[in-house]
C-alpha cells in the first residue's frame, strides 16, 4: 500500500518534473538587495458593485497534501473538496511559509514571511501595524467575518467586522459557519475566514459521517505499520472527513442564497498532519499544502496546475480578483495569472521556515523546479516533532519509540531520533517524493547546491532574517515529549528570528 501511495505521489509531480527539465539547468542568481517589484495596479473596487466577487477562505488544522482524495489518497473520504477542484483549480505545488498553526496563520494573512509579520514563533499575536488583506477588503466595502480557530491574537481582529472564536464552535470549530453565511448583509460583497481545529489533536469523532476502518489506513514509510499506528491514522482521517462535510454545507448554503458563482472559495491547511516528520518539518511531508481554488465565473476552464506557489500569495490573489489595491507590503505574488493559463509562471522560488514549535530550531529551506534544499543551523538534537505529536493520545509515537530502543526500525524511520541533523540536506523530489535521501554531498549535484545556497542566503539578507545567538529553548523533552517541570513560565521566550534586523519593517520579498 505504501508503494502505491508513492508511485500516485510521483504521478502528481510528473508534469512539474518534465516542463522543469524542459526549462535546461540555466540559474542566475538574484542581485542582493535587489527592491522589491511593485505589484502590478488593480482597479480599485468602488461603491457596492455586484459584480465583485465574494470570498470564502476556508482553512484546515494539521492537513496534509496527500490527504485528499483529488490529491490522490485511495481512502479518506473528502468528496466535497474533490467537487471544487473538479470545478476549480488545484494545486500540486502550493508551499507553506512555515508548518507551524500561528505563525502560518498570521503569514497568509499578511502576505508575509513568517520572520517579517513579528510572529514567527508559535503562540504570538500578530503586533499591531501589520497590514492584513481581509482589512484591505473592509477597507473596500466588503463585510469581512471570522469563525472558529482563531490564533491570531487581540490585534488581528480589526481585519474583521465580526469575530466568532468561541461561539457555536461545534466539535472541530465549524458550527458557526452556515450561520455567518445566513447573517451577512446582503447588500455588499463579503469575505469569510472559516477556520477549522479539524484535524488538530486530541481526535474527536465525526458523528455525522460513516467512520473510516483501519484497513482503510495508507502507513506512511516513516512511521510503523501496526494497529496503534492504524488507529492514530484512522481517527485523524475522520476529521478530515469532518472537514470536508463542513465545506459542503458551506456549498450548499451559497448556492442556496444564489451567490455560489461569484464567489470565490479557497480551501488550503495551515501545516502538515500532526505526525513525525511531518508538522513543523520543512520536508514536503510538513511544509507542503492542499490548496483548492473555486470560482466558478472566474476560474471557468478547470484545471490542475504545478506551478508554484507559496501561502504568501493568497493574500495578493484575493485583493487582485477583488479589485483591490496591493500594497507594498504584501511580499507575495498574484496567482490570478493561473486562473486563466495554469502553465504560467508566478514565481521561481519559494521559501520556508521552521522556528520554535515547543524545541529550539531554525531551519530555512528553498524550493526550486523539483529541487529543496534545507539549512539547519541547530543540527543538535533530535527532530521528533511537536509535543503534541508524542502525546499520550498520539498512538503511533509510541510505536517508534519502542522500536527505536529495541533497534528495530528502518534507516528512514530512525531518522528523526538522529541526535545530529544534517545542516544541509538537498533534496530531488522527483526521483526521492519521500525525501529520504540527501544529495548535498553527491557532487553531480555541486551545483544545484551552490546555486540554493546562494539563492537561500540572497532572501535571508534582502529579507531581514536572522538566527540570533539567545533563539526560545526547548521546553518539552525532544525524545519523550514530555513538557519541562519549569514549563513555558517567566520570561522565557528568546530573541525572535529577525528581530535584530527590523524585518517588520522590511517589505523586500527576497528571490522569486
Amino acid at each position: 500500500m505504501q508503494t502505491k501511495l508513492s508511485r500516485r505521489r510521483m504521478m502528481t509531480l510528473a508534469g512539474f518534473g518534465a516542463a522543469s527539465a524542459a526549462t535546461g539547468l540555466l540559474w542566475a542568481v538574484p542581485k542582493k538587495k535587489k527592491p522589491a517589484k511593485k505589484p502590478a495596479k488593480s482597479k480599485p473596487a468602488t461603491g457596492k458593485t455586484p459584480t465583485r466577487p465574494n470570498i470564502v477562505y476556508i482553512i484546515g488544522d494539521d492537513i496534509s497534501m496527500d490527504d485528499w482524495g483529488c490529491y490522490g489518497h485511495p481512502s479518506i473520504r473528502t468528496p466535497n473538496v474533490d467537487a471544487l477542484a473538479k470545478g476549480g483549480l488545484r494545486c500540486t505545488n502550493a508551499y507553506l511559509s512555515i508548518s507551524s498553526c500561528s505563525p502560518s496563520r498570521c503569514s497568509i494573512i499578511t502576505g508575509r514571511w513568517p520572520h517579517n509579520t513579528g510572529a514567527c514563533e508559535l503562540h504570538i499575536d500578530l503586533p499591531k501595524g501589520q497590514v492584513m488583506f481581509p482589512r484591505e477588503l473592509k477597507k473596500a466595502g466588503y463585510y469581512t467575518v471570522q469563525a472558529g480557530k482563531w490564533h491570531l491574537g487581540k490585534n488581528a481582529k480589526v481585519a474583521f467586522d465580526n469575530v466568532y472564536e468561541k461561539e457555536e464552535r461545534g466539535v472541530g470549530g465549524e458550527g458557526r459557519w452556515i450561520k455567518c453565511l445566513r447573517e451577512r448583509p446582503k447588500d455588499k460583497p463579503f469575505f469569510a475566514w472559516f477556520a477549522s481545529n479539524d484535524a488538530h489533536r486530541k481526535w474527536q469523532p465525526d458523528e455525522g459521517s460513516e467512520p473510516h476502518t483501519r484497513k482503510d489506513v495508507i502507513v506512511p514509510p516513516y512511521l510503523v505499520d501496526d494497529a496503534a499506528t492504524r488507529e492514530d491514522l484512522r481517527q485523524y482521517y475522520d476529521e478530515v472527513q469532518r472537514l470536508d462535510r463542513y465545506v459542503g454545507l458551506v456549498v450548499k448554503e451559497l448556492k442556496r442564497q444564489g451567490v455560489l458563482d461569484n464567489t470565490i472559495i479557497v480551501v488550503m491547511a495551515d501545516n502538515a498532519r500532526p505526525f513525525q516528520r511531518c508538522k513543523t518539518r520543512l520536508l514536503d511531508s510538513g511544509i507542503k499544502t492542499p490548496l483548492v481554488i473555486s470560482w466558478p465565473k472566474g476560474i471557468t476552464t478547470p484545471a490542475v496546475t504545478n506551478s508554484l506557489v507559496s501561502s504568501i500569495d493568497i493574500a495578493p490573489t484575493l485583493l487582485e480578483a477583488a479589485g483591490v489595491k496591493v500594497g507594498p507590503t504584501f511580499q507575495g505574488v498574484s496567482m490570478v495569472p493561473l486562473f486563466a493559463d495554469p502553465t504560467a509562471t508566478v514565481r521561481e522560488y519559494t521559501f520556508g521556515e521552521h522556528n520554535w514549535h515547543d524545541r529550539e530550531d531554525h531551519e530555512r529551506m528553498v524550493h526550486y523546479k523539483n529541487f529543496t534544499y534545507i539549512r539547519n543551523r541547530r543540527p543538535k538534537g533530535m527532530m521528533t516533532g511537536p509535543a503534541d505529536a508524542q502525546a499520550s493520545h498520539a498512538l503511533s509515537y509510541p510505536s517508534l519509540l519502542k522500536g527505536y530502543k529495541a533497534g528495530t526500525l528502518t534507516k528512514e524511520q530512525m531518522q528523526i531520533f538522529a541526535e545530529v541533523q544534517p545542516a544541509e540536506q538537498l533534496f530531488d523530489s522527483i526521483s526521492d517524493p519521500d525525501q529520504f535521501k540527501n544529495l548535498a554531498a553527491d557532487p553531480k549535484h555541486a551545483e544545484m547546491l551552490a546555486h540554493l545556497r546562494e539563492v537561500l542566503a540572497a532572501w535571508e539578507e534582502q529579507t531581514g532574517d536572522s538566527c540570533p545567538k539567545n533563539l526560545t529553548k526547548d521546553t518539552s523533552e525532544r525524545l519523550s515529549g514530555k513538557k519541562f517541570p519549569k514549563g513555558r513560565t517567566g520570561n522565557w521566550r528568546g530573541t525572535m528570528p529577525g528581530s535584530d534586523k527590523n524585518a517588520t519593517k522590511i517589505n523586500n520579498p527576497g528571490p522569486r
